[in-house]
Formats: structure tokens, sequence, C-alpha cells
């Protein structure tokens, strides 16, 4: 179960005290009501204003075309935005324009293909009231409705507390589940110790259609990533590879992995000409500013454990190879080595475009877990298990940690960094890497998350 369903299923069961905005919201988070909101807005309401208002009449094929342009985009719209949604970490309202834009531009591009007479300005009255809808639900949802869990747990909630949008309720005894039977249960399995009669109770209330969770599995799905400590799954306290894939499929998406490899060429061989001009630009600016190499080289732990050499963009004044280290390895983010062309090329991502080459020869995909370097790889193999589980897909020039966490500057990020990275493995499907894409977008724009 996703996150979407996580957060809807906590609101099915309605608090008999919960307020008239609050009831509202719950219902809001539920599919048939956002679906009938969506046709609404898109569809009924274009085509009254257009009825209403407009000053001429447009022949009737025109009008069923618009209709059935309108409701298909709508749908497809809705389809992509749920699906991206569903991951953990999309409770901004950063998906909504990106379905949207991408479902009516889809079905506009068709009728053009296709030569089909409709209202553009139908079409634009309708993208711009699904997006005001969507808006005015995310708002509402945002800041009336929280999942709400009862937690069995003999270990205190502090590490739960910090999940955002998240209430718990912790039940030590029957009769406090009881008490809060409107809400799903979550399990702590690693520490509640199941008596006869905890197990009779979950039994009979699973029977009469309480939602009942393990806790390793619901904070996963809520925070995006896939914990090395103090959630662990194992008896022995190690994190195991049950915990990354069920068994017998330790293997990402089979139908995926490959499309994506013929994608990445794609659009790899159509950016290196459409942004050559870019990188004349860049590396002028990169020589007249300081000395050294345009491109920066380096040697990276690759797809399934072979080292390669990535490319960059040279960023940082160019000094001769020091002392090797593990934190020698990370960039700080007001590191002093790094030129005024520098910080500009690495707040907006450019200085990563040079590994285009890289896509181009298979070392590398557009979206990924970030290639570490060898001295990096090996400690992290040496302290974290299964770590080389991390290669079992391509490295990437934008990955889910990138995008969720930010940069990573100090060795105290770098266990957090391998959560994001293990729930990417772990979730390998093209909603994963569409939702990736759009908040590496926003990232680029916005400059968030991009030290």
């Amino acid at each position: 179960m996703n996150f979407v369903d996580f957060a809807r299923s906590a609101g099915d069961q309605i608090d008999q005290s919960a307020s008239l905005w609050e009831r509202a919201a719950l219902r809001l988070g539920r599919i048939r009501y956002q679906l009938t909101a969506a046709l609404l807005c898109g569809v009924v309401l274009p085509l009254f204003l257009r009825t209403r208002f407009e000053n001429w009449p447009d022949a009737a094929i025109q009008y069923d075309t618009s209709v059935f342009g309108t409701c298909v985009a709508v749908l497809i719209g809705f389809a992509i935005f749920r699906k991206i949604s569903a991951l953990p970490g999309t409770g901004s309202f950063v998906n909504i324009i990106p379905a949207f834009l991408t479902s009516y531009s889809i079905v506009m591009i068709t009728f053009f293909a296709l030569r089909l007479d409709y209202s553009r300005a139908q079409f634009a009255v309708s993208f711009g009231l699904v997006i005001a809808g969507f808006y005015l639900i995310g708002f509402l949802m945002s800041r009336y409705r929280h999942a709400r869990f009862v937690l069995i747990s003999s270990r205190p909630m502090s590490q739960l507390r910090p999940i955002r949008g998240v209430d718990w309720v912790l039940a030590r005894d029957l009769a406090t589940a009881t008490t809060y039977r409107h809400l799903p249960i979550v399990v702590d399995h690693n520490s509640h110790v199941m008596t006869e009669d905890w197990e009779r109770y979950l039994a009979e209330e699973a029977i009469s259609g309480r939602l009942i969770y393990d806790r390793s599995k619901i904070v996963e799905a809520l925070q995006g990533r896939v914990p090395l400590g103090g959630e662990k799954e194992s008896a022995d306290g190690t994190l195991s590879l049950r915990t990354l894939h069920a068994p017998g499929h330790l293997v990402p998406d089979s139908i995926y992995a490959p499309a994506k490899r013929y994608i990445d060429m794609s659009v790899a061989i159509l950016l290196i000409f459409l942004l050559s001009p870019l990188f004349c630009l860049v590396a002028l600016a990169i020589k007249v500013e300081s000395r050294g190499p345009v491109l920066f080289r380096q040697v990276r732990m690759g797809y399934r454990g072979t080292p390669f050499t990535m490319l960059k963009f040279r960023s940082m004044r160019f000094e001769p190879q020091g002392a090797a280290s593990t934190t020698s390895d990370m960039t700080a983010n007001q590191d002093h080595r790094i030129t005024r062309i520098g910080r500009i090329i690495r707040r907006t991502r450019i200085d990563e475009l040079p590994q285009i080459i890289n896509i181009l020869r298979g070392e590398m995909s557009w979206i990924g877990p970030r290639p570490e370097t060898l001295r990096l790889s090996e400690w992290y193999e040496s302290e974290i298990p299964f770590y080389r589980y991390r290669h079992i897909v391509r490295p990437g020039i934008t990955g889910w940690a990138q995008v969720s966490q930010g940069h990573v500057t100090s060795v105290d990020d770098v266990r957090e960094k391998l959560e994001f990275d293990f729930y990417y493995v772990k979730h390998f499907t093209i909603w994963t890497d569409l939702l990736i894409l759009v908040r590496t977008v926003m990232v680029v724009l916005t400059g968030h998350g991009s030290k």
C-alpha cells in the first residue's frame, strides 16, 4: 500500500468529533470525489461557459471533439497525478501542473497530428479550472487532513513523531486500541511481544475490516527511505535483503529496465545536439576564469560494480591531488575551492551535463543513485551490509536522494542518503522516475536542494 492509500485509509473511517472542514478534507482524499471534481472542472464547466458566453456558434463536431478531448485529458492527467502522488515525499502541490500539462499536451498534439478541429479556448479554460480545482483540494487537505494511526509498541515514539502530517496514538493495552477503533493500527513487531489476547484482538479487528500495518513498512512508505538502523527487520538487527525486495524478486522491473536504456539513449542524442552551444559557452567561461582542464574526470563505482570515469564541468579551482580520504571526496556547501562560474553551474546542475557522454556509453542513466568514488564505495561496503545491492541499477545524473535530501556534505549525511538510494532500488518504476524528474526540474528552477 502506497503513501496516498495510507493517508486515505486513515481518513475513510471519519471521527465523529471532526469539524465540517476536516470531514470535507478527508472525503476529498478519496478517488471518487477527486475524479468527480476533475470532470466537473475540466469538462462540464468549460462546456457550460463556452455555450453561455461564446458569441458565434461552431459546428457540432467541434463541440463533440472538444468535450471528448478535455475528458480524455482530465482522465490521463488524473491517472498521472495519482500515480506520482502515490509515492512518498509528494505532499506539496508540485505534481499538479506537470501531470495535467503532460496530459493536455498529449491530447492536443494528437489532435494536431490527426488534423481534428477543436476549441483551443475550451481546452485552455478546462486546463485552468482543473489546476485551480486541484490546488483548492490540496490546500484543504494539507490544512485539515492528517493521517492518524494507533501504534501498538512497547518502545518510545520519538522516531515516529518527526514524520510530517502524521499523528500517532500509542496503545499499550487493548482498551486504548479499542477506544480509537476508527483509526488503522500499526504494529511494531520488533518491540511488541504478541500475547494471545493481542493476537486474538488483531485477528478480530482484521476480520471486521480494520486496517492493520507493520511499523517498518509504513515508516518506509511515509518517509521514502529504507531504514538502515532503528527500523530493522531481521532478528539480528541488521539490514536484510527482505527489506529491499520480496524473496525471489531481487532484480528491478524487468520490463521497464531495458526500455529505460533506450529512452536514456534517445534523450541523450537529442540533447547533445541541442545543448552544444551551451557546452561551448560554459567551457569558455571555465577556461577564462581559472587555469586547468574544462572537464573534471573522476573514477566512480558504476553499474554492477564496474568502475568508470565520470565527466563533469570543472566547478572548483584546479589543485594537485591531495591525500586520499573519504571526507576529501565530499564537497562542503561553502567550499572555498568553488569558483564563481562553478557556483552558477552547480546551482543549476549544468556541471553534470557532460555525463551525457557517460549515458551514451551505457555507464550511467539520467535517473538513478549518484555514483560514488571508489574510496567511498569501498568504505560503505565495509560498513553497511548489502551496500553493493545499490549497483543493481545504473547510477544517474539525478536521483531520489538528491531531490529528497539535497547535497551530501558530511559523513553524517551518508547513512540517510543510502536509505533514500535503497528505496529507489526497491521501487524502481517509471512513476518513481517521473516523480524524480518533476522534482529535479523544480530544484533547477528554484535552487532549493542544489547546494
